[in-house]
């Protein structure tokens, strides 16, 4: 068994002469010629390989037969490490060199029931990256398809694989590269993906996934696992948006990925270098804010003007509204351009390797490290809600500008939770979570309201007929308006005040 290292990069076809010229690639050697690598993957008619996470696959390369068998491992801005073993096939499998007893024992209980599922088909251009002793990289380039019966999906990439070396040389390679190159890290396997074409599965818009935090392990540990969680969320939709997968979710969660990290950059500040927190915490705002505009337009057509428009209340023949309505739709359709040529930009690649690089390097000390988890996580998370408490006193009055700033401090809270939560009883904290998260989302809409009333008056300007119709979609949401902003601070004051999942006792 080997531990294949390896660094998966995308990008557009257009790009690939640009990749070869750069003098990084140029000026590694060649590794023969370019070869087309013919390639079969197999599986049970249940798919039971892909339930346990095997591929098994055969590779016609010239005239040479390999079998290979892969085990999934988790990827994050493209970096993984996974076993594999490969050997030359003759006709028929024979797993009898897998070391691993939990997946030899899965093959042979399968293996004659393996049949194939998708084939895969691409060039490949090999090159080897050694600049110094200690120190070599093989450099792949990919180009080709993933097929299944008359479907096709493309291929088109850049593998880094590491021959000799430590696993960040990868990224500061792909960082070197990124600077000039579209690149994008790439979790998603040709095995992954060959799945989802034959099984005809949709993109979906990735959430915020949990993770597991053990008590003993260091405060820094614990960054960087919730830290690579949030990269993967952010990674997976920024390439399913760039690749032309539609919908406003993808940028949703996007910014969602986004803010979390800048949640999270904040509540580990304490135990981070200065630097690292003041350069991650701007870079990941300015580019939130480069999908600002098109998320808040969607949001405002949907919690507020589709309501109206589904009532039926903007079909009257003297009716504004279809006009209001027509200038809604094109601001959307101007800042779903600014997003998709964002998208397009090779900055997020950029963004998404650089910080890949600096949680890899992240240092830690002795008193660091000596600091326990459950006591920083105690400590941070009371600091949360003890802005949240002078949030909330402030908000007494219900001005629109402190409701949002107590949104702000409930949702910072809520993420606190979600990153350290698990360090205490499951049920406890679910409980009280949920709660945050309806509070903070009821505030969240009193402020896309705010936020919408100065738009529509600000296209309506002086014409009279648009300023009745958007005061006629603020009115219609106005007595729900006064009713949640009544009731929000009466419904959060014993979450600030009362006990917690982290601290049973009344906090004072």
């Amino acid at each position: 068994m080997t531990q294949e290292i390896e660094l998966k990069l995308t990008l557009p076809a257009r790009a690939l002469p640009a990749l070869r010229r750069h003098p990084l690639v140029a000026s590694a050697s060649r590794e023969g010629a370019a070869t087309t690598l013919d390639n079969t993957y197999y599986d049970t008619p249940e798919l039971t390989l892909k339930a346990r996470k095997i591929a098994v696959r055969t590779r016609k390369q010239g005239r040479q037969w390999l079998q290979t068998v892969k085990c999934a491992a988790v990827s994050t801005g493209g970096l993984s490490q996974r076993p594999e073993w490969e050997q030359p096939y003759a006709s028929q499998f024979d797993f009898s060199a897998i070391d691993h007893a939990d997946v030899a024992k899965v093959l042979t209980q399968h293996q004659d029931a393996l049949v194939p599922v998708f084939t895969t088909r691409f060039r490949r251009e090999t090159r080897r990256y050694a600049p110094r002793e200690g120190l070599c990289i093989l450099m792949m380039i990919d180009t080709g398809e993933v097929i299944v019966g008359d479907r096709k999906h493309p291929i088109c990439e850049l593998e880094l694989e590491l021959v000799e070396g430590k696993a960040s040389d990868l990224l500061e390679l792909a960082c070197e590269l990124a600077q000039k190159l579209p690149l994008m890290p790439g979790d998603v396997s040709k095995a992954q993906r060959g799945y989802q074409l034959f099984l005809d599965l949709p993109v979906r818009p990735a959430k915020s996934e949990p993770v597991a935090l053990q008590p003993d392990i260091s405060v820094i540990d614990a960054f960087r696992s919730l830290a690579h969680a949030c990269l993967r969320q952010w990674q997976a939709n920024a390439a399913a948006a760039a690749e032309g997968h539609d919908g406003p979710e993808f940028i949703h969660q996007l910014r969602v990925a986004l803010r979390r990290l800048r949640s999270l950059i904040k509540l580990f500040a304490p135990a981070l270098p200065p630097e690292f927190v003041a350069r991650w915490g701007e870079q990941l705002r300015d580019n939130a804010n480069r999908f600002g505009e098109a998320r808040d337009l969607d949001v405002l057509h949907a919690e507020l003007v589709e309501p109206v428009i589904a009532d039926g209340l903007a079909d009257g023949p003297n009716s504004s509204l279809p006009q209001l309505l027509d200038i809604i739709a094109d601001a959307r359709r101007v800042a779903r351009k600014h997003t998709l040529d964002n998208l397009a930009h090779s900055d997020q690649g950029r963004l998404l390797l650089e910080l890949n690089l600096a949680l890899h390097r992240l240092p830690t000390s002795n008193l660091i490290a000596a600091v326990d988890l459950r006591t920083f996580a105690r400590l941070q998370l009371d600091r949360l809600r003890k802005r949240a408490r002078r949030r909330h006193e402030a908000s007494a009055t219900l001005i629109p500008t402190r409701l949002h700033a107590l949104r702000i401090a409930m949702k910072q809270l809520r993420y606190g939770l979600e990153f350290l939560g698990g360090l205490w009883p499951r049920r406890q904290v679910e409980r009280y979570l949920l709660q945050v998260t309806e509070a903070q989302t009821t505030l969240g809409f009193l402020n896309d309201l705010d936020i919408a009333r100065g738009r529509l008056e600000a296209w309506a300007g002086q014409d009279g007929a648009l300023r009745a119709a958007a005061a006629f979609i603020i009115g219609w949401h106005a007595p729900h308006y006064a009713q949640l902003r009544r009731r929000v601070l009466n419904e959060t004051e014993p979450l600030l005040w009362g006990p917690t999942p982290w601290k049973g006792k009344r906090g004072k």
